[in-house]
């Protein structure tokens, strides 16, 4: 059986001042939905000013928590159609 491939595109933008690093994510869905996440850096004053780490650290934290409501989404999914309360998908 021959299954169409599905894709998605996750955005990510960032915001940067010389201490903080904000990264926002997105993900738009097949069924019309979005998710938005966000993940933050702060760099301590005697580090070096290294914006990329900023933007991995912040980027990897907006990925984690947009992760996480993935997860709740698919569970509230699961449990609207079964009916009944599932375990906690991880």
């Amino acid at each position: 059986m021959l299954k169409s491939a599905v894709g998605w595109h996750v955005e990510l933008e960032f915001e940067e001042d010389t201490h903080r690093t904000r990264a926002a994510a997105l993900v738009r869905l097949p069924d019309g939905s979005e998710v938005r996440a966000h993940g933050y850096a702060s760099r301590h004053p005697a580090d070096e000013n290294q914006p990329r780490v900023g933007e991995e650290v912040a980027g990897a934290r907006a990925l984690n928590e947009l992760a996480m409501k993935l997860l709740t989404k698919a569970h509230d999914e699961i449990d609207e159609a079964s009916g009944r309360t599932s375990y906690p998908l991880t």
